[in-house]
Order: structure tokens, then C-alpha cells, then sequence
């Protein structure tokens, strides 16, 4: 035994200690190996994707620059791609300062190695700035390089961003130039089974044909990477003379403009810059606040979550618009970007020098000047528009200051309509409410405790969710009183925000939300008081369960994390399929148990049970034919007869799993 302690003691003493040999260093592209999610967002199917527009994007800089005229695109078995462009090719003499390497090789294996950092070899360049291809090289199990400069051709293969050899000089290839990159994503950093989706290269590939109206992308598909009902074409020649025109074209399709004339135009050497290409046009019908979009780029690359360009085009347009409303002595003041933006159809694209982005990514636009730049050009053609054709002009107008008009009626309807609510209903003081004044497309959380309630209130949208925290668990309405029912003050405060009545005075046009979330630890207590709040609407609101309004929303108890992979656990079954399946078994994976709602970050807690696109939920489902049979089962757990719970454990035990082992 004293051995034994001592041991343990020196084996602590060496844990203790931090010297220069725990310093790790990693060279080449292993930090990209290791953390791929700092440079592509991830390892799942849209950070592989990346990888594509990574690869596109260095053979668009060339044909932006003006030395490329096509693209070509190819898709191949066993989830291999091949980019090709005819430019003037990757250099390939020695590099002056790693003699030892040509030029592509460095490009290839070092980060942050590239012409695009002032050399002049390009003015405004949508790639990674010398990390995008070496990336796309690190996260490639095979990757072979193609070039040819002055009619000869060279070849070099790599394999996880490591070179196989050395620079080959292949022969002659007369009256051709260009680069070539084949590569396949290796499936040691992406799951297995994430394949690239032939549909999504497509749309992608077609984008950029229409970012560039001068260059031709040639896209060929093999037939066997196709299913049945794909529309994908496997071979199409994408080009577009008019640009972001012949996009806005398809996209408006032949729903009726406000104006018989898009609103486009392009400008050359933009604020000292390289360009500012812009296509709008305003929808006149079957279109509502929703349906306007924007969609924006910045050296061909999208920006999906919007920027500075965008922020400085809508300042044009609102401008512009309210200018022209004063010349012509109308409501100018009312006029809102959103009044002049909420059914458009906008695109813009910008090309500007070392552009910043929001993120690795690059979802977001965040150079200053761009706003300034968009803002100065295109006004000034916004204003010439407008006065080239004023019918048109008249009519965008009316429709613009119409749409104001709108918008302040419902704005004080929604006041009027809150603070009658509000008279009525004596709202509890503990519901953060919705700004949106309809049921349809409103969310109410009922969420326990006021720990849980500021994170949710944190987490939610403001527009359409409200959340409601209840302290303890509420009243099991299946075994009380009519009087304990009355005395309850969350079964009050509950009744309250919902507006719709309980029992014989339920009305289902008061109801104010349009589905009522039930959103608890994912623990055992957690699960008590969801039990007891399903009890409350069976009893007290049936018709809500029955009509579909019902939810129960489904929050982690896990969160692994491991490398730049993370995922979420719903219960312990799920944490073991995950560990088996999103990760290697000799890796190390972090993992944190949520002790409730209210530990989780306003951003987890938004990611994982809150936000639309991203949560699941189970809705509470009522058919008409089982009402018998539910009350008969509620009645036996939920009412005041022990027995016949402690008759459904004896006789259901067989059913229950038991709790797993700790991994």
C-alpha cells in the first residue's frame, strides 16, 4: 500500500509540471487535419461542399482577372471532382524563397502562400487568400494538380496535403493553358456516406455563371451519380451575357412586376474598386412580407447572411425612393426599408479589394467601405431610373407608400390589440409575449423556472415566440379539486396567456398562440412536469391537443465535442449512437451533461431546441377514435388511485430499458 501511494504521488507531480516538451508544434497542414472547422465550418455534407467553392472560386479569380474565358466542371464516381479552368496556370518555377519547391507545390502544402496578397497578380480575388486550396489539399485523400504553362504540361500528386513527389514535366500540350485540380475529400475528417450532391454543385456552378456574364462553366454529371426524378442535367454549357439580369429573370418568373422594368446595371472601377453589379425588380402579386429576397455576393462568393453591401444597397433604394416621394409632394416620411424592400427581388454583387469577412465562411460582409461604395453607385443610377420613365416610377412609388400605410395600420392594430389583451386577460407579469399580433405563425415556450425562462427569453425570436416560466411543478388537475384548480396561480397565469378560456368556456378563435411548446429539463423531473402540463390541456383544453397546437419540444441532456466536431444527446441511447457513429473510437470526445435548461447558453439552447430550421419537437397527437381510451390511461396514472399506477409498473416493467453504462 505505501508503494502504491507513493506512485501515485510522483505520477501526480508529473501531471503538475509544464515545460517546453508539452509545447506541440504543428507544421504544414495539420492544423488544418486537426481543427477542420476553423477553416471550413465543420466536417458535415455543407462544409465538404466548401471544398468545391474553394477550388471554383480560385478559377473564377482567373477569368474575373480576364485570363480565363471557361470553366469546366466535372463529377465523378466515388465522390471525385475535377475543376478546370484555361487560365494561365498555377507557376511552377522554384519558389526564390524555398528553393528546394516550385511554386505550386508551395501554394499546395503551406498556408497563407498565394498571389493574393498585393502582388498585383490579382485586383479583387474571392478565394482564401492562399488558404483555400491548400485546405481543399489537406482535406483530400487524393488531390492531383494539372497544369500547363507555355504548352507544357506538369502534373503533382498529394494525398492529406502531403506531396507524393515531385513536380513531373509530362510532355507538350499544343494551343492549351490552364490549372486542373481532381481531388476527393477524404473520409477520415467527413463522415462516411457524405457524398457531394450533384443538384447542389449545379445550383452552385450556375451562380457563379451568372456573378460573371463573360465566362462559360462547363458542367458534365456522370449518369450513374444521378437518381431517378433528378432534374440535374449531365451536361450543360452555363453561361450568361446579362449577368445578375438573366438572374433576376429566372427568379421573378412570370409573376406580375410593379414596373415594366427591372431596375439593373453595372459599374466598372467602383469607389476605386473593382465593380458593383446590382438586378431588383418589386413582385405585385402572390407575394407577401416573406417572400421578398436578397441575395448578394462579394467576389463571387455568397453571402447568405447579408453585410455591408447589401446594407448599403437597401440605403440607395430607400433613398432614392423617398427623394423621388418629396419631388412628387408625397407621403416621403412613412417610407421604411422595409416598406421598399419587403417584396423585392435584389441581387447584388460587388468585387473590392481584401474583402472581410464575418467568420471563416464567409456568410457575412463585413468590409466598412462596402456599404459606402454600393450606396454612392447606385443612387445615383436609382435617381436616373426613376426619372427616365415616371409611370413606372408613379407606380413603385404608390406601391411603396401603400405598403407604409399597411404596415402603420397593423402596428396599431397590434397596439390596440395587445393592450386590450393586456385589459382582458391580465397578462402574467413573468410572459416575455410575441411583437406579432396574429395566432398563425406564433409560438408560446412554457418553460420551468425562471433560470430556463432567461435563457429561452435570450434564445427566442422576439417576432413570433413568447415564452412563460412556471415555478415547481404545476397542479396535477387529473386528482384536484375544483377549488385547488382556482387557487392555482400557474394554472392562472397559464390560462391567462393562452386567452382561449378552459373547460365548457374553452374558445379556440381567442387562442393567441399558434403552437403551445412544453419546453422542460431533459431529465427525469423534467419529464414529471411535462406529464402533468400534457394532464392540464387533456382536462382543461382538449380541443387544443385536437386541433394540432400541442408540442413538446426536445432539448439535449449531452453535448460531445471533439476536435471541431460537436453534437447534441437527447438521452443516453443517443449519446452511445452518437460516439459510435460521428466519432473515431480511440478519439478523446469531450462530454458535458446539461443539468437543466437554464445551464445551457442562450446560443445552445436557440441551436438545439429553439430555432425553427434546426429543433425537432414531438407534437401531442389526440386521434378522435382513442379519446376513450387516453382518458382511461390518464385516469389510471395520473388520478388518485395508486393501485392502479402501481398495476401498470407491475405489469409494463418488462418494457423499460435499463440505464446505460457510462462511456
Amino acid at each position: 500500500m505505501p508503494a502504491a501511494k507513493k506512485e501515485t504521488k510522483k505520477t501526480a507531480a508529473k501531471k503538475n509540471q509544464y515545460t517546453a516538451s508539452d509545447i506541440e508544434v504543428l507544421e504544414g497542414l495539420e492544423p488544418v487535419r486537426r481543427r477542420p472547422g476553423m477553416y471550413i465550418g465543420g466536417t458535415d455534407s455543407h462544409a465538404m461542399h466548401h471544398l468545391f467553392a474553394e477550388v471554383i472560386d480560385n478559377a473564377m479569380d482567373e477569368a474575373v482577372a480576364g485570363h480565363a474565358s471557361y470553366i469546366e466542371v466535372q463529377v465523378l464516381p466515388n465522390n471525385e471532382l475535377i475543376i478546370r479552368d484555361n487560365g494561365r496556370g498555377i507557376p511552377i518555377d522554384p519558389h526564390p524563397k524555398y528553393k528546394d519547391k516550385s511554386a505550386l507545390e508551395v501554394i499546395m502544402t503551406m498556408l497563407h502562400a498565394g498571389g493574393k496578397f498585393g502582388s498585383g497578380a490579382y485586383d479583387t480575388a474571392g478565394g482564401l487568400h492562399g488558404v483555400g486550396v491548400s485546405v481543399v489539399n489537406a482535406l483530400a485523400s487524393s488531390l492531383l494538380v494539372e497544369v500547363i504553362r507555355d504548352e507544357t504540361l506538369y502534373t503533382q500528386s498529394f494525398s492529406r496535403g502531403i506531396a507524393k513527389g515531385k513536380l513531373k514535366k509530362m510532355g507538350k500540350a499544343k494551343n492549351k493553358r490552364g490549372t486542373s485540380i481532381r481531388f476527393t475529400p477524404d473520409t477520415d475528417i467527413f463522415s462516411k456516406g457524405t457524398d457531394f450532391s450533384p443538384s447542389r454543385l449545379y445550383a452552385m456552378s450556375k451562380a457563379k455563371a451568372y456573378l460573371f456574364g463573360g465566362v462559360e462553366i462547363r458542367w458534365q454529371c456522370d449518369k450513374s451519380l444521378l437518381k431517378k426524378d433528378d432534374p440535374t442535367p449531365l451536361t450543360d454549357t452555363l453561361k450568361f451575357p446579362n449577368g445578375l439580369a438573366d438572374y433576376l429573370t429566372e427568379q421573378i418568373g412570370k409573376r406580375p412586376c410593379v414596373t415594366d422594368r427591372p431596375f439593373t446595371g453595372k459599374v466598372q472601377k467602383a469607389g476605386g474598386h473593382g465593380s458593383v453589379e446590382w438586378a431588383v425588380n418589386w413582385a405585385a402579386a402572390g407575394m407577401g412580407d416573406a417572400d421578398g429576397m436578397s441575395v448578394s455576393y462579394c467576389n463571387t462568393i455568397p453571402t447568405p447572411e447579408g453585410g455591408t453591401h447589401e446594407q448599403g444597397l437597401r440605403s440607395a433604394l430607400t433613398k432614392g425612393i423617398r427623394n423621388y416621394a418629396e419631388r412628387t409632394k408625397k407621403k416621403a416620411a412613412v417610407i421604411t426599408a422595409e416598406d421598399v424592400m419587403g417584396t423585392a427581388a435584389a441581387f447584388i454583387s460587388v468585387f473590392i479589394r481584401e474583402p472581410e469577412f464575418q467568420g471563416q465562411t464567409k456568410d457575412r460582409l463585413s468590409t466598412p467601405d462596402a456599404a459606402r461604395i454600393v450606396e454612392s453607385t447606385v443612387r445615383d443610377y436609382f435617381e436616373h431610373y426613376l426619372a427616365e420613365s415616371p409611370q413606372d416610377s408613379d407606380r413603385l412609388l404608390d406601391w411603396v407608400v401603400s405598403r407604409a400605410e399597411d404596415r402603420i395600420k397593423r402596428r396599431q392594430e397590434r397596439d390596440v390589440s395587445r393592450k386590450s389583451a393586456a385589459r382582458k386577460l391580465r397578462l402574467p407579469g413573468k410572459l416575455a409575449d410575441c411583437s406579432q399580433s396574429a395566432a398563425q405563425g406564433s409560438e408560446l415556450f412554457i418553460v420551468e423556472g425562471d433560470s430556463a425562462g432567461g435563457s429561452a427569453k435570450q434564445a427566442r425570436n422576439r417576432k413570433s415566440q413568447a415564452v412563460l416560466p412556471l415555478r415547481g411543478k404545476i397542479l396535477n388537475v387529473a386528482n384536484s379539486t375544483v377549488t385547488k384548480l382556482q387557487q392555482s396561480q400557474q394554472i392562472a397565469d397559464l390560462a391567462q396567456a393562452l386567452g382561449c378560456g378552459t373547460g365548457a368556456q374553452y374558445d379556440e378563435s381567442r387562442l393567441r398562440y399558434d403552437k403551445v411548446i412544453i419546453m422542460t429539463d431533459a431529465d427525469v423531473d423534467g419529464a414529471h412536469i411535462a406529464a402533468l402540463l400534457v394532464t392540464f390541456f387533456h382536462e382543461q383544453m382538449p380541443d387544443l391537443i385536437y386541433n394540432g397546437h400541442l408540442y413538446l419540444a426536445v432539448p439535449p441532456l449531452y453535448r460531445l465535442a471533439q476536435g471541431g466536431k460537436t453534437f447534441y444527446a437527447r438521452d443516453d441511447a443517443h449519446r452511445l449512437a452518437l460516439l459510435n457513429s460521428e466519432f473515431k473510437k480511440s478519439a478523446k470526445v469531450e462530454i458535458s451533461r446539461f443539468k437543466g435548461l437554464g445551464e445551457m447558453m442562450p446560443a445552445q439552447l436557440k441551436e438545439t431546441t429553439m430555432h425553427p430550421d434546426k429543433r425537432q419537437m414531438l407534437q401531442v397527437i389526440l386521434p378522435e377514435d382513442m379519446k376513450k381510451e387516453t382518458k382511461k390511461i390518464l385516469t389510471n396514472l395520473m388520478g388518485n388511485k395508486p393501485d392502479l399506477r402501481y398495476k401498470f409498473i407491475q405489469e409494463n416493467a418488462g418494457l423499460a430499458v435499463p440505464e446505460l453504462l457510462d462511456i
